[in-house]
């Protein structure tokens, strides 16, 4: 069964880039790129297996932090992880409801597929 993770507001490099690496490290996986609200809101109603939220997204007006507490609050049951290096962003994203997400020093390692598999997973 194919698993589906939506890459949000991610920018015209890492967006690509991430897309890429997921979709060759994890074979069972359809990797999507979000860069509007409508977007967003059509991807929580299909129940994405998991949601990466970029900390400073492209295409919003709101900050990754507030996207993460919105999603979480409307749609507690979808696994969500923030993209971001920055450890209070990332604390700050777990109060919020997230999974603990990963920085984009991930990117180009074996961490980054291990690190989205356990959001998939919902740890």
């Amino acid at each position: 069964m194919t698993r589906s993770i939506a890459l949000v507001g991610h920018c015209g490099v890492d967006g690509p880039r991430l897309q890429r690496e997921l979709s060759a490290a994890l074979k069972d996986v359809d990797v999507v790129r979000i860069n509007s609200t409508e977007d967003l809101e059509r991807c929580c109603a299909d129940q994405a297996d998991l949601l990466l939220i970029n900390r400073e997204p492209v295409g919003f007006e709101e900050s990754g932090l507030d996207l993460v507490r919105e999603v979480c609050e409307k749609h507690p049951d979808l696994n969500v992880m923030l993209v971001s290096d920055y450890e209070q962003a990332q604390k700050e994203a777990v109060s919020a409801g997230a999974l603990p997400g990963f920085g984009k020093q991930l990117l180009g390692t074996p961490k980054l597929a291990e690190a989205v598999e356990r959001g998939l997973n919902g740890k």
